[in-house]
């Protein structure tokens, strides 16, 4: 098996969210942070004959590194990774434990979602940039006014100071209510592409890739709120 450049790209972004991934048998790659506040989920174009659990992916992706065109052979306890052009040209990488791996038991079903907008690459590229910029450790999605058309922002700030540097851009949602929903820059791990947003006032928010079998739930802070 030869994994394709976006398989790659899943899994060099799920390293971000854990060193830990089970991968099931099949083509769904699913992780989910150490404090259950992230869970991720990717259909891929590979089908995995068998669960391998990866106790370190950052460690497995170097070792893929090592070989220009890797070529993946998979066993009872190891993956034996070879070069496409020079099959002698071989390493012998041993699965971990599952029993001492996170990975998500059963995948989160989204309450109901009284928020929805679209957010776009560059939107999401900025407000990256620019909670990097300016040490902005909170970003806010808000609206002060109950009309469904009413303007929103997202703003990244530090909710803990009113006088510190913060960036703010519009955005389009659909849905009644006023709200205040708190996330953590830090949990944005959204590999880089444009998604379809839904917000529960239940904390939980759901992010869908529009080019790509990606998505990704992340937990709002729980000073977050809403009201009709």
């Amino acid at each position: 098996m030869k994994l394709s450049s976006h398989t790659t790209s899943v899994l060099k972004n799920f390293s971000t969210i854990n060193q830990n991934l089970v991968i099931k048998e099949g083509n769904s790659i699913a992780t989910m942070s150490a404090m259950k506040n992230i869970v991720a989920k990717a259909e891929v174009e590979e089908t995995f004959p068998q669960e391998i659990a990866i106790y370190d992916l950052n460690e497995f992706l170097g070792a893929l590194s090592l070989f220009s065109s890797p070529v993946l052979d998979f066993n009872g306890s190891h993956v034996m990774i070879s070069e496409e052009t020079k099959p002698t040209t071989k390493m012998k990488y041993f699965y971990s434990d599952p029993s001492v791996v996170t990975s998500p038991s059963k995948m989160i079903t989204m309450p109901s979602e009284e928020v929805k907008f679209t957010m776009s690459n560059e939107d999401l590229s900025k407000l990256k940039r620019a909670a990097g910029a300016i040490g902005a450790p909170d970003m806010v999605l808000e609206r002060s006014m109950d009309l469904e058309h009413a303007p929103s922002s997202i703003t990244v700030k530090d909710k803990k100071n009113d006088t510190a540097n913060n960036y703010s851009l519009d955005v389009d949602t659909v849905g009644d209510g006023q709200f205040n929903f708190f996330f953590k820059v830090e949990n944005m791990k959204l590999l880089d592409g444009t998604y379809d947003v839904a917000i529960s006032s239940k904390n939980i928010s759901h992010y869908k890739n529009k080019s790509s079998d990606i998505e990704y739930w992340i937990a709002l802070e729980p000073e977050s709120t809403y009201k009709l």
